[in-house]
């Protein structure tokens, strides 16, 4: 079966990003990896500051998924989030989607208050400070 984890871009504030993320989720960051290491033949930074931002962070979240990110080089362009996507994240509690919803929320804005929906689930939407959307659930149907 295959796996599928989430993988943010940042502008220069991957690690920051990742350090509230931490909080947010109760876990700890597994890897982090800066341009300045990569090897050679590997597109390398162009200045030192470049130097320093995230080539690859990575925590596990959840059971068994990983959230994964990087900065965006000048090379790259820059990151953009738009509206065509959202990270979903779905728990075991109420208790655990407010403490979840309003972690995010810190810094963000609301774009779907949590609250009971009319499809059974506890249900809300954030977009965080770093303008990464997210959908946090609680199945109140399986769970009862």
């Amino acid at each position: 079966m295959a796996t599928l984890s989430q993988h943010i871009a940042f502008n220069g504030n991957a690690e920051e990003a990742f350090n509230f993320y931490k909080g947010v989720f109760g876990s700890e960051i597994q890897m982090i990896m800066r341009y300045k290491d990569t090897p050679e033949g590997i597109p390398n930074p162009t200045t030192q500051a470049e130097g320093e931002m995230v080539m690859h962070i990575s925590m596990p979240v959840g059971n068994g998924a990983m959230l994964m990110g990087c900065d965006m080089p000048a090379a790259f362009g820059k990151a953009s989030y738009g509206n065509a996507f959202n990270i979903s994240v779905g728990v075991d509690s109420r208790e655990e989607a407010d403490k979840i919803y309003n972690g995010l929320l810190e810094g963000g804005k609301v774009s779907m208050p949590i609250a009971d929906t009319f499809w059974g689930a506890y249900f809300g939407m954030v977009v965080d400070k770093y303008g990464v959307q997210w959908m946090v659930s609680y199945d109140n149907i399986n769970n009862n």
